[in-house]
């Protein structure tokens, strides 16, 4: 995994002006935008966060939607001159784009809901609390950023997904009561996703094998077997066959010391009546 140049990611203001300007072309040509995202190939939620300004919008779909909607090239130029921010760090870059591709996903978490379960606003109010702060623009971007990359857990072939998460994390009302409560209510109807596990270790559990932090596990198409651990100092990773077996029987630990699957649900089911 050689590292190169981290991407970068649109300025989180000039990304809601040039979607309310694709709007605005959309609605004077006729679409809605679901008849839109049928020309274009694209579904109505993606036109729809495009226009929000959730979604960058692609040069090679504002080129198609230039000759479309007869926008002489407005959207193209658009595109092409937009202030850009950094959507990753450094450190995280290479485990996003393994991400994209894994057959196979593990989490666990101690701190914050896992990312890719992670509503809008409780992904805003997680990068709200970062010292030194992120500015809006930063927080705008990168919250779309995480949000965009819950799309692998919608396409064709999803990978397994497997969740441990901390119990007190569940009772951290981050954000605000309706943030909180929002994120429970999302957090239960991941558990019923297809393919996906998601289970609470206890907090009254005398010991596990989490004490070290959270951490990742994935496997990629080729077969791969990947570990990557976070701190607040920055990340690294483990492609060591012998230390990602280590993490691995780690996680396998976790998981049969947490709770069921549905004991877990059973877990949301109790908080949200108590709301």
């Amino acid at each position: 995994m050689n590292p190169r140049k981290h991407p970068r990611k649109k300025n989180a203001s000039a990304m809601k002006m040039l979607g309310a300007q694709v709007a605005t072309f959309r609605r004077a040509a006729g679409y809605t935008q679901r008849s839109l995202g049928e020309r274009v190939v694209a579904d109505e939620e993606t036109i729809a966060s495009i226009e929000q300004g959730r979604r960058p919008l692609k040069a090679d779909l504002a080129e198609t939607l230039d000759e479309l909607l007869d926008t002489k090239g407005a959207l193209s130029v658009g595109v092409a001159n937009m202030p850009e921010i950094d959507q990753f760090p450094l450190w995280a870059e290479q485990y996003v784009d393994h991400e994209r591709e894994a057959i196979s996903l593990s989490s666990y978490e101690n701190q914050v809901v896992p990312g890719l379960l992670q509503t809008e606003p409780y992904a805003r109010a997680v990068f709200s609390t970062r010292v030194p702060a992120f500015d809006e623009d930063e927080i705008e971007t990168k919250t779309a950023a995480r949000i965009e990359r819950q799309e692998i857990m919608h396409r064709k072939v999803p990978p397994t997904l497997s969740f441990v998460v901390w119990e007190p994390v569940l009772k951290s009302p981050l954000g605000g009561r309706k943030v909180y409560i929002d994120q429970l209510v999302h957090l239960r109807k991941c558990a019923e996703l297809p393919g996906l596990t998601l289970q609470f270790l206890a907090l009254d559990r005398a010991a596990h094998a989490g004490i070290s932090g959270p951490f990742y596990l994935m496997e990629t198409p080729d077969h791969q077997h990947l570990a990557y651990a976070e701190s607040q100092q920055g990340s690294h990773w483990v492609s060591d066959p012998d230390k990602v077996s280590i993490m691995a029987r780690k996680y396998a630990m976790l998981r049969s010391q947490a709770l069921t699957p549905e004991e877990s649900r059973d877990l949301l089911d109790e908080l949200l009546g108590e709301q």
